[in-house]
């Protein structure tokens, strides 16, 4: 059993996210649901990892009276799928906070290998001064996911969060040894990695399933 430090990995595991899992990672739902079951669940998953994040008061007028209503304060949001299948995470994201900026980390994976190589990367300028939630359907090794975490570092972040669907305890582990302060949200930790460096019993290929380029 790989060990990983639970105590900064959150798993939402309401109902709906369960039955919403269960038929992601079915291989017979077509690339249509699998789309929106993704944006979906990354629906919840930004409700949880957005859970703490402060506010402030705000006088306001509603149709009847005056009162003191909540906004949030402080610091902005950014959200950074990495390439490619973190993308269809990003619209879930936005749905909750459509005033997010959006950046981007492109990540491939030697088949060889399994780590992650860079080729393309452009973020908010003022990346530094916001919570930052990385977006990525699946943490197998965690090459990629560490890769992301440092160049995010590298570049002022501060607060970074971690959203996967599927989580391998391989890929937990390796991203919170890289990273004592980075939190991580998933839908299921699962098994383990096969041979193959693929998520047990995981999703199949997130970005072709997303995408249709099975």
């Amino acid at each position: 059993m790989v060990e990983f430090d639970r105590s900064r990995v959150a798993v939402v595991d309401h109902p709906l996210v369960q039955h919403k899992l269960g038929i992601l990672r079915d291989k017979r739902t077509g690339t249509k649901q699998f789309r929106d079951l993704v944006r979906e669940l990354a629906h919840f998953e930004c409700y949880e990892a957005t859970r703490d994040l402060p506010l402030e008061d705000v006088e306001i007028e509603t149709p009847i009276s005056a009162t003191t209503a909540k906004r949030i304060a402080g610091r902005k949001l950014a959200v950074v799928p990495i390439l490619r299948a973190g993308l269809g995470m990003v619209d879930g994201v936005l749905d909750l906070v459509p005033a997010a900026r959006v950046g981007h980390l492109g990540m491939y994976r030697d088949e060889v290998t399994h780590e992650p190589h860079e080729y393309y990367a452009k973020l908010p300028r003022d990346i530094a001064e916001r919570t930052c939630l990385v977006v990525d359907p699946m943490l197998a090794t965690g090459g990629s996911a560490e890769a992301a975490l440092q160049y995010l570092r590298a570049h002022g972040a501060t607060d970074i969060r971690f959203l996967c669907i599927v989580a391998a305890p391989e890929g937990l582990a390796r991203v919170l040894e890289a990273d004592d302060e980075v939190r991580v949200y998933t839908c299921s930790i699962d098994e383990g990695l096969n041979g193959a460096a693929y998520i047990v019993p995981g999703l199949g290929d997130a970005g072709d399933r997303i995408f249709g380029t099975l």
